[in-house]
């Protein structure tokens, strides 16, 4: 019970699955804060799923305990008797009323204890809230102590425990305790990061949440405590934030203001039926300020609890689009303070690498820091290496690689010296074969449109040349065979490296273009087709091209390792599971295409990364490579038994 099983992702940030005693947790997901007494609750637990489709809560075990009315009803029928909820509950021990009270008044064993005698799903440390104004001293003692509350909650706790990673705003503190956080916890919830939330200090979040990432267990859920209002949902999650936990829609209720994901409204402002819901069709905003003072706070707090749920689905389906970063950007449009966390969020590029597919559907510029995202910082500095040594480049007029460009575009000199060009694009200047690959060949930016529709249409407009000063070039010469053959030769050099370039050197290969851009589509080798390209540019092998590739490149060179037993069913064209990986590539990020081998680098079958090579075999639920390609299907293997064997003890 607890196991963590990513689904599918858009970088750090996941959509998987988390079991617990009552139910799965769709991540990620919203836990609504439940007040344990009923008659300061004004949406009823029992609505939360049926009409806000919200499976799980989080309540505060310190206040049920603390109150001996609530205390009693929850020993005997437990926190789901309670809260009249039969779904997954969370409970928190008590750290928030000590930053709001300066104290509480339970020791830290039997708020646990308390905890697992009414059957909480997810039991939580009594942590010591660090607040944002502590010294590095008092940050430092607030880890240590909720790092000792920690592992004697572990030993006293067999379900599902959530270990608060605390710091202040002290980095290597962070750091420090979501290391410490990962060896004892099954939720990892970075907690004291309510005042800046309340403060609209996002910089100041986005750089606490940096610090703490690299050292969160992949395997381990993701919990951010405060997270309430729908504004910031996107921004949390674009850190791998799992979980999020919202008192904000019943707080705002009480203040008479409506939440949107585009900001906060007084109510008193509301003029025009703006929202179009299911609720604000049964009662339009503009009539809510006429009701009882306590209907209107039922139903403001059922409004902004909608929204809430609302931007949760948004999110997900911005991951399984691959467009969070696009969200993001959009929502910080809103405020200059997301704005000015998602400054700092870039600036942390390197926390996201790891994780950061090869390539997306698109690329479209949204705000000022798209160019700033962690895919063009990757292209721009493997775009420095891949130029050196390449000599000079000389500008070209038009962008599109399309075939009427590529005929007028010599390759060499009479002397057979290369001629190397390079257009001016977005990001910069890109060698003119490079054109294609993500987020050059899928930008959609400003300039596209600015210069009109039919700007781009046609290669060279009438008129328009090549500048072929100082070249000695061969006339009437068709250079779209020399171009497809340097075209493929760079993408495979810029995918697979200098050594896999030699395979097609005077290969009698054959292009397949699309017909209506003229976008390189497969490679074929001999009549077989080898390489397919996708709408990234990047050239992924069938396992025709896998079988001339594979030799060529070093063990363990863009190779994931397969547990013996489970070889088979991968050479079968199963997919392979995390708890059979024993090792790979750890250049490789999801969305790559692997070889996938068995120890002896035998080839098995060619696949797409779902996981990251880190956290293969540590998040030993799911897929980590979707086959693409196998053995099986070129008779090559033996029929695979029907059931997988148990898989081997590894951590890679």
């Amino acid at each position: 019970m607890g196991g963590f099983e990513l689904r599918e992702r858009d970088g750090l940030a996941r959509i998987g699955r988390l079991e617990t005693p009552h139910g799965a947790i769709e991540t990620p997901a919203l836990l609504p804060v439940i007040h344990p007494d009923p008659t300061r609750q004004p949406v009823a637990p029992t609505e939360l799923r049926r009409r806000f489709g919200l499976g799980a809560v989080i309540t505060s075990a310190y206040i049920t305990w603390r109150t001996p009315p609530l205390k009693e009803i929850a020993e005997e029928k437990g926190i789901h008797g309670l809260l009249q909820f039969d779904g997954p509950v969370m409970t928190d021990s008590g750290a928030f009323q000590q930053h709001a009270y300066g104290h509480v008044e339970v020791e830290p064993d039997r708020i646990l204890a308390f905890q697992g005698r009414i059957g909480s799903d997810i039991a939580t440390v009594l942590d010591i809230f660090v607040e944002p104004t502590a010294t590095e001293a008092e940050a430092r003692a607030g880890v240590e102590l909720t790092t000792v509350r920690a592992k004697q909650a572990r030993l006293d706790r067999t379900g599902l425990l959530a270990v608060p990673v605390q710091g202040g705003l002290f980095p290597e503190l962070r750091f420090q305790s979501a290391l410490e956080a990962s060896t004892t916890g099954d939720i990892l919830a970075v907690g004291g990061v309510v005042p800046l939330l309340e403060q609209y200090r996002f910089p100041d979040l986005a750089r606490v949440l940096l610090a703490a990432r690299p050292a969160l267990a992949p395997e381990k859920v993701v919990h951010l405590f405060g997270t309430g209002h729908p504004a910031s949902f996107a921004f949390a999650a674009l850190f791998g934030v799992d979980l999020f936990d919202s008192s904000s829609y019943l707080k705002f209720a009480r203040r008479g203001s409506l939440l949107f994901p585009e900001g906060t409204v007084p109510l008193e402002r509301i003029r025009e039926a703006t929202c179009r819901c299911f609720l604000c069709e049964e009662t339009p905003l503009t009539k809510l300020a006429g009701l009882p003072a306590e209907e209107r706070e039922r139903r403001l707090s059922e409004h902004n609890l909608l929204m809430c749920a609302q931007e949760i689905s948004v999110v997900r389906q911005a991951i399984r689009d691959g467009a969070l970063w696009e969200l993001v950007e959009r929502r910080a449009g809103n405020h200059p303070a997301l704005q000015a966390g998602l400054r700092a969020a870039v600036r942390g590029t390197r926390v996201f690498l790891p994780a950061e597919p090869e390539s997306r559907t698109s690329f479209r510029v949204v705000g000022s820091t798209s160019g700033l995202r962690p895919s063009v910082i990757r292209f721009l500095a493997r775009l420095r290496s891949w130029r050196s040594g390449k000599g000079e480049f000389r500008p070209h007029p038009w962008v599109p690689l399309i075939p009427s460009t590529l005929r007028r575009t010599p390759t060499r000199t009479r002397a057979g010296e290369p001629i190397r060009w390079e257009c001016f694009t977005a990001l910069g200047p890109v060698p003119l074969e490079l054109t294609e690959l993500y987020p050059v060949g899928c930008y959609v930016g400003l300039d596209e449109f600015d210069d009109g529709p039919s700007a781009r249409k046609n290669a060279f407009p009438p008129g328009d040349s090549l500048d072929l000063t100082g070249l000695d070039v061969e006339e009437g010469v068709d250079w779209g065979d020399p171009w497809t053959q340097r075209q493929v030769m760079s993408s495979m050099e810029w995918r697979y490296g200098p050594e896999s370039v030699a395979a097609f050197v005077g290969a009698p290969l054959t292009a397949e273009r699309s017909a209506r851009s003229g976008r390189l589509r497969s490679i074929s080798w001999d009549g077989s087709k080898a390489f397919i390209y996708g709408n990234d540019g990047v050239p992924r092998p069938t396992w025709f091209g896998a079988l001339k590739l594979h030799p060529l490149l070093p063990f363990p060179a863009s190779r994931i390792i397969v547990d013996p037993d489970a070889a088979p069913f991968v050479a079968a064209g199963k997919s392979l599971f995390s708890r059979f990986v024993r090792g790979g590539d750890s250049a490789l990020v999801p969305g790559s295409s692997a070889f996938v081998v068995d120890p002896d680098d035998r080839l098995l079958a060619v696949g797409r990364l779902v996981l990251a090579p880190y956290e293969m075999g540590r998040i030993t639920r799911g897929v980590a490579v979707r086959v693409t390609a196998h053995a099986r299907a070129h008779g090559t293997e033996p029929e695979d038994p029907e059931e997988l064997p148990e898989p081997p003890t590894f951590s890679p």
